[in-house]
Order: structure tokens, then sequence, then C-alpha cells
């Protein structure tokens, strides 16, 4: 479950629950160690050392296996609460109504952090992460979106067309490049269209499903036109953490009245496998390398699993269908796992074991395919001493399990994004220790 801010409601994003600052400052890195590393920041960079944008050896045009993929990931991070801001609220769409002549800038800085540059993409290559997760908001950025009253929206009557906007589309490409050009892997997904939020337009169901299936169609097809012809270490992700009509978390129907409402829960799964199918279709349907780009699906919510205290927990992993069969497999299931880091110790260690045997069995075993953790992190504001313990066994965990988990956010915040340098570094070093 995102435990960032979702629903804004003011213009700026308080930074004060991010992460700590530090004044570690990569400049460079060690061209000789099987994973690059931060040098000493007192060395001058060697003219031999590459700079950004350069990768570290040329792109192979042969696709992988979804599974051959995940594991060569290693580990990776979100830009999050960058080019997935958006007002998040039909009755105070903010960015829309404070600035009617909006720009792509607006938009990506409006939660707070500053534009992304090539140098904070660098920074995470040369200090060995194998690979970037980049959020997209995209309803914004669709179509025509009227306003009354200079701030409320209705999505029913107010949202015209489904063309993508040039200059929003030409951004995210310019950063999906910044990362391809560094030889990383690039997970680029469709994000708060879904969730809890009022203009979350894509809900897990089969009414829902129904209704939003031609906007999501179309959003595909144009994503996967502009990016056809890229090679295999560009990734498509489906959805973010779509839920169902009573915005549940955790598995579909929780908040229902009862907690659990068995005919809709259904519903509620039949409706993401849906979703998850009518984007396979599409994307491989405009060609190229699409044809065998390995995409990411994600379970309900993108829910995992974790903990006891439900009989219905597992469901998300159950419910899961493959909506693609083919050898080698070219689809990979995608889960979320936040923890409270403060707590760990022997008792979380073995919810961490337990967590990633269920994964390998409801998901891996059963569908044959691998499973990416596309978040994960602290839902307590742990300190970076704390989250660095906790990341430490859970990231060696996933690299025993052949699973590639992405950290949301922390690790570079706020103005150190704009040095660059890192805002956790304690847990950046224990996260990469699992690599080496």
């Amino acid at each position: 479950m995102k435990k960032t801010l979702i629903r804004i409601l003011a213009p700026l994003f308080l930074l004060a629950s991010l992460c700590a600052c530090s004044d570690e400052v990569v400049t460079g890195y060690d061209m000789h160690s099987k994973h690059t590393r931060p040098v000493d920041n007192q060395e001058e960079q060697k003219p031999e050392e590459q700079q950004p944008g350069s990768e570290t050896e040329p792109e192979d045009e042969v696709f992988d296996s979804s599974a051959e993929a995940v594991v060569k990931m290693g580990a990776g991070w979100n830009l999050g609460n960058t080019l997935d801001s958006n007002s998040g609220d039909t009755e105070h769409m903010w960015i829309e109504g404070y600035n009617r002549n909006v720009t792509p800038k607006d938009y990506e800085t409006a939660w707070g952090q500053p534009v992304t540059t090539r140098e904070l993409i660098h920074m995470f290559k040369a200090a060995g992460f194998g690979a970037i997760r980049v959020p997209v908001t995209w309803y914004p950025h669709m179509g025509k979106i009227t306003l009354h009253d200079n701030e409320h929206w209705n999505m029913s009557t107010g949202w015209e067309g489904t063309d993508v906007d040039a200059a929003w589309m030409n951004r995210v490409q310019e950063v999906v490049d910044y990362v391809i050009d560094e030889g990383m892997y690039c997970i680029l997904n469709v994000h708060h269209d879904t969730g809890a939020a009022p203009t979350a337009w894509l809900v897990a169901g089969e009414e829902g499903f129904e209704a939003a299936k031609n906007r999501y169609q179309a959003l595909w097809e144009q994503i996967a036109e502009r990016f056809k012809d890229y090679g295999p270490r560009l990734l498509f992700e489906s959805y973010n953490e779509m839920l169902d009509k009573y915005d549940s978390w955790c598995f579909a129907t929780f908040a229902a009245p009862g907690k659990y409402n068995a005919a809709d829960a259904t519903s509620a799964y039949n409706g993401i496998n849906s979703y998850a199918k009518l984007f396979v279709d599409t994307v491989r349907k405009t060609g190229g390398n699409n044809a065998e780009r390995n995409l990411v699906v994600n379970t309900y919510g993108a829910c995992c699993g974790a903990g006891t205290w439900n009989n219905h927990l597992l469901d998300p992993l159950k419910n899961m269908d493959l909506p693609e069969y083919g050898t080698p497999g070219h689809i990979a299931v995608q889960v979320h796992s936040y923890w409270n880091s403060a707590d760990f110790g022997t008792s979380m260690k073995k919810e961490i074991d337990q967590f990633y045997s269920n994964l390998n069995t409801y998901i891996a075993t059963r569908l044959g395919v691998p499973v990416i953790i596309g978040e994960w992190g602290d839902d307590n504001g742990g300190t970076d001493s704390q989250i660095a313990k906790f990341a430490e066994y859970f990231c060696a965990k996933a690299r025993e399990n052949h699973i590639a988990p992405f950290m949301w956010m922390c690790l570079s915040d706020g103005n150190d994004r704009a040095v660059p340098r890192w805002s956790m570094p304690e847990t950046k070093d224990a996260i990469l220790s699992a690599y080496k």
C-alpha cells in the first residue's frame, strides 16, 4: 500500500515525512568492480570514466525471458512523487485550477521534488543499482478536462478525448531515456490513475472494467506505439494499485460492509485479470519490439499476501491469472510491501521468510513467472539506521528468491535529488550489500 500522500489538498507536498538529508555526494564510480560503486569524493574523476548518459556496455537487443530480466535487474528504486504527481481530488483540482497554462514541469515538481536530471539517475547507476521504476499518472494529460468553479471536476461529464498531450509524452520519454542511456532497466507504468483518490478512474471490478476499457486501451496504444522500438531494458507495467469500488486495501472488499463480500470480491479479481489481459493484448498488437517486450501485471491492489490476521490476505495472489502464455515467458507479476522497520528482529525475519515463501508458492510456482516487488519501504517513519537493518535482510532474501526489489523513494529526496546526493546512505549501502 502506498505510504506517501495520494490525495493532495495543497500545492506543495510536505517533505517533513521524507528521509533525512546527507552530505554524501556521488561524483564518479569505479569501472573495475562487478557492480559500480561510489568512489572517494576527494578523487578527481578520471577522463576514461563514463559520464552521465553513457552505457557501461551496449544494450543487447535479444529479449531475455522475464525470469532472466528480473534477475539481471538487481536492486531498484522508484522515482516517486515526480511524474506521478497530480491533484488527486475531484473537488479541488488545485494544479489545474492554480495555473490554466500548466506545464509538464509544474506537474513534475508539484509534490515537492525537483525536476529530474540525468545526474540523479547516473548517481544510482554509479552506486550499483540496476533498475529504476518511473511511475507516471496520465489522467491529467489525456484528452480535455473541464473544471467547474475553477477547481471541481465531474469525471463523467468533464473529460473528453483520449489523446495524450504531446509535451507530456515527450517529457516522459526524456526521463525514460535518462534511465535507458545509463544501461539500466526501466519500468514505465500507469500510476495514480488507480488507487483510493477520487481521481482514480481505473477500478477493479467487472463493471469498472467495462466503463474504463476503451480509454485504458487507448492510453496503452499510445504509450506502446511511442516506445515500441526500445530495446529489452524497457518494461511496461499495466497499472499500479487498482482497488475495488469500496477502495479496499489488503484484499478485495475488505472495506465493504462486513469486511468481505464474496460476489464483489470475485468481480474485483475478474476485473483485475481483464485489465491485465487487455494491457498485454494491446501492447503486443502494436508490434515492433513490443511483440517480445517483458510486461508487468500487478495483483489486486498490488497486495502481497503478507500477514496472518485474515483468511483472505492471500486471495490477491491466488486469484491472479496469467494474461499470456508462451515459451520463453515475457510476463512478470508485481506486488508491493511495506513494513515497520523499528520492529525488525527474529520475529520479523520469520514473517519475511514466509512472505517470500508465499510469493514463490502462489505466483512463481503456480503461474511459472517471476515476481517483482515494485515498491517496498518503511511505513512508520523509521530512521536510516533502522531501515538499513531491515533492508539488508529483506533485499538479501529477495535476491535469494530471484525477485527484484524496488525501494519506494527515500534514498534521494527533495533538495538532495537536485545535487544529487544520498538522503539515506546507510540504507543505500545495506540494499547494495545483497548484490556484491
